[in-house]
């Protein structure tokens, strides 16, 4: 049963970070990429000081100088820059279809920053979700928009986050590292703002839609943390891929999209490819396990 409520907040978490998408898009209509950032980061990062005093984590400590906790947050800025500048230009089918290569940046990190082995199957799985990419953003045909490059930014930044986040000492509280890294993007965005030099029109309607981000940003990563402590990864980081399914369905109907069939075959191989890697990583974890068994007795 506890397997079960991990599955479904999981699912839940999915659901609120696709309505972060939908929000910070309709943010975007209105006010520039570097008030989008600030907003949603300042906010954020209040929400997670929230979180982070109830359950009793320490914000004021050296370990936030960590090598690998600022390496971290600098990731978290690159690629914010990348969604931030993407979101807002691209339609959010595309956008949500470019996201889904996190699973399989991580494995490629992994691979070739951390040296850690990968199989053949896994690296045909890589190279499977590359090609579905390329099928989605179409770099030199007559659709290219290249605004989309800014969300393949994006989806490699987060992505090698998620990786370094291995790496952090292990005493560190989640929520610690979540609140110093969207911490470190509110000066990026004040930076923003100077270099677009755009007006901040905050109307009634504007500052509903960055309240309401930040809000589902922050129970969207707050219930993906809970999860990942219920149940095991390798059975609950699967249903991230839903993610995808709410975030295409907002744009088609929030934002009238129509998706084309180029790049729903290309989600689809992404996908396929994600959780086709996460299966083989399932696999060899239970086969490792096996034999750390056997060498106990």
């Amino acid at each position: 049963m506890q397997i079960v409520r991990a599955i479904l907040l999981m699912i839940l978490a999915m659901a609120l970070l696709a309505l972060s998408d939908m929000f910070i898009k309709l943010s975007s209509r209105v006010l520039s990429p570097g008030h989008v950032m600030f907003f949603l980061s300042t906010g954020g990062t209040l929400c997670f000081i929230v979180i982070a005093k109830f359950q009793g984590a320490e914000l004021i400590s050296r370990d936030a100088l960590h090598p690998w906790v600022l390496a971290r947050s600098g990731l978290e800025i690159f690629g914010g820059i990348g969604l931030v500048m993407s979101i807002g230009v691209i339609p959010l089918s595309l956008f949500a279809a470019i996201m889904q290569m996190a699973p399989l940046v991580v494995t490629l990190g992994a691979a070739v920053f951390l040296k850690e082995p990968v199989g053949l199957r896994r690296w045909l799985a890589i190279f499977a979700g590359i090609v579905g990419m390329l099928l989605v953003i179409r770099p030199g045909a007559d659709g290219f928009e290249p605004a989309a490059l800014f969300a393949v930014m994006g989806v490699c930044g987060l992505g090698l986050r998620d990786l370094i986040t291995r790496l952090a000492p292990s005493h560190i509280p989640s929520i610690s590292l979540a609140t110093w890294g969207f911490s470190a993007t509110i000066p990026i965005g004040l930076v923003l703002i100077f270099l677009f030099d755009a007006p901040a029109p905050l109307t009634g309607m504007t500052v509903w839609h960055m309240s309401a981000g930040v809000v589902v940003t922050a129970l969207g990563y707050y219930a993906v943390t809970q999860a990942m402590r219920m149940a095991p990864a390798a059975i609950v980081s699967p249903f991230r891929y839903t993610r995808l399914v709410f975030t295409m369905s907002l744009g088609i109907l929030i934002f009238g999209e129509r998706p084309d069939t180029l790049t729903l075959v290309g989600a689809a191989i992404i996908l396929a490819a994600g959780l086709y890697a996460l299966y083989r990583e399932r696999k060899l974890a239970m086969e490792q396990d096996r034999l750390r068994q056997k060498a106990s007795r």
